[in-house]
């Protein structure tokens, strides 16, 4: 979290603009306000807090609707006017029922890797007869291993000989394997780009 005193809210007249931020996906979910006091606020509470322009006050995002924006991060950008909030949402961010208020779009990019750990997560809880990843998760993780690699064979064999819509659609089941096989083993893929980034700083430290 960051020192509120370090914040400049007189630069623009008692409030900074803040960029929230899926914490998982990286998708921009809105663009709000924050005054000093809803900024202590949603340090103290865990959830974020604005104020609203259009109000004349504070609102906290969920007390109407539901739909909750739990605080995973607070970052200022670097003249200190501005912030970047990260968070974990339960439910949507827009007033229009969408995830985003930045379009219709679901989670971009590599987003859609931890919008898909999500969902195997909640699908884990299911009943195996009727969700094949609970069905699956049930089994344990060698029966997934078993799965990752009949799956990374048949991705092989598509990169080499198949057309590039089979590759694509084999290794979507590659991945979605591997997630679940991570999950089993009560990991996230965020692991995997941890290792990814150590061996990048190693790789830049040797020259």
């Amino acid at each position: 979290m960051i020192d509120p005193n370090t914040i400049d809210f007189a630069k623009g007249a008692g409030l900074v603009p803040v960029v929230v931020q899926d914490a998982a996906t990286l998708q921009v979910l809105t663009l709000a306000y924050m005054d000093r006091a809803t900024l202590d606020e949603t340090i103290a509470s865990g959830e974020a807090t604005f104020f609203s322009r259009s109000r004349g006050g504070r609102w906290r995002k969920g007390e109407t609707s539901g739909d909750r924006l739990y605080v995973v991060s607070i970052t200022a950008d670097c003249d200190a006017d501005a912030i970047v909030l990260g968070v974990r949402p339960v439910g949507n961010a827009c007033h229009l029922n969408r995830t985003s208020c930045f379009g219709e779009a679901d989670a971009p990019g590599l987003g859609r890797i931890a919008r898909l750990e999500r969902t195997i997560a909640e699908r884990a809880a299911a009943d195996p007869s009727e969700s094949w990843t609970a069905r699956l998760i049930a089994q344990g993780p060698k029966r997934i291993a078993q799965k990752v690699g009949e799956e990374g064979v048949e991705t092989a064999l598509a990169g080499v000989a198949g057309p590039d819509e089979e590759l694509a659609s084999e290794a979507a089941d590659l991945i979605y394997h591997l997630l679940v096989l991570l999950h089993a083993r009560n990991m996230v893929f965020q692991d995997v780009l941890d290792v990814l980034a150590s061996r990048a700083e190693a790789a830049k430290d040797s020259g």
